[in-house]
């Protein structure tokens, strides 16, 4: 299989069903892919409504966590469900446009490293969210790529395109989706960033606090800095090969 797209969800009754028919037709000629949500221990009705598309989306495929265990948890429950060999993610809020997800796998398969060893992030260039939350991601972003140095000036778009393969070899930690680039830099590989579309929450509100994510961020920042000091990238060649 090419694509898979994975969609974590909390709580998201309302955009659900939305948000598949735009992937249906965004891919309409993307030929053999999948679209997993995996829903994230929702305590509304998302889960009823997702089981309930499986019939008129043969494409869509349902996996749930019991009990809330994070956007990272979830992403990665969906990667390793995956069959695709590329990898598109999406935020469940219907922010992300999904037609922007074809643009995004041009790019992953044009650039000089070969698809395996990169990954392509949408950059929200028109945010459609409040005055204080791009002020804040605003700072957020300069103050990762100052000490991260990762060149990437918006890793909290959820729309992000990469494969199965270079995921999976990623160390894993809660949070690890706000780091992305960093960490796919530090396995040696390229990340770019294209323009994307970004729409307004019109369904559902926003599970993130701005200062709950600001006291959590700065504890991962520095762990992911750390790892980036202890990656070694060894040249290996077999005696007698």
């Amino acid at each position: 299989m090419e694509l898979s797209v994975v969609v974590p969800v909390h709580n998201e009754e309302d955009n659900v069903e939305p948000l598949i028919a735009e992937i249906d037709r965004a891919l309409i000629d993307a030929g053999n892919y999948e679209v997993i949500f995996v829903d994230d221990g929702s305590t509304d009705n998302t889960l009823t409504r997702l089981d309930g598309l499986r019939a008129q989306y043969p494409r869509l495929r349902v996996l749930c966590h019991r009990r809330c265990c994070g956007q990272s948890t979830a992403l990665l429950t969906g990667v390793r469900a995956a069959r695709g060999r590329i990898i598109a993610t999406l935020d469940g809020d219907g922010q992300n446009n999904p037609a922007d997800i074809p643009k995004l796998i041009s790019a992953l398969k044009s650039m000089d490293q070969g698809e395996m060893k990169a990954m392509v992030a949408g950059l929200r260039k028109r945010r459609k969210d409040t005055g204080w939350r791009r002020f804040s991601s605003k700072v957020a972003n300069a103050v990762r790529s100052s000490l991260l140095h990762d060149n990437t000036p918006d890793t909290g778009c959820g729309l992000k395109v990469f494969s199965r393969e270079l995921f999976l070899s990623l160390p894993y930690f809660d949070h690890m989706h706000r780091f992305l680039p960093a960490l796919v830099q530090r396995a040696g590989g390229k990340v770019v960033s294209v323009e994307v579309d970004h729409r307004p929450r019109v369904r559902g509100v926003s599970k993130y606090g701005t200062w709950h994510r600001l006291w959590v961020g700065i504890v991962d920042l520095c762990g992911v800095m750390w790892l980036q000091r202890r990656a070694r990238f060894p040249e290996v060649k077999e005696v007698g090969g």
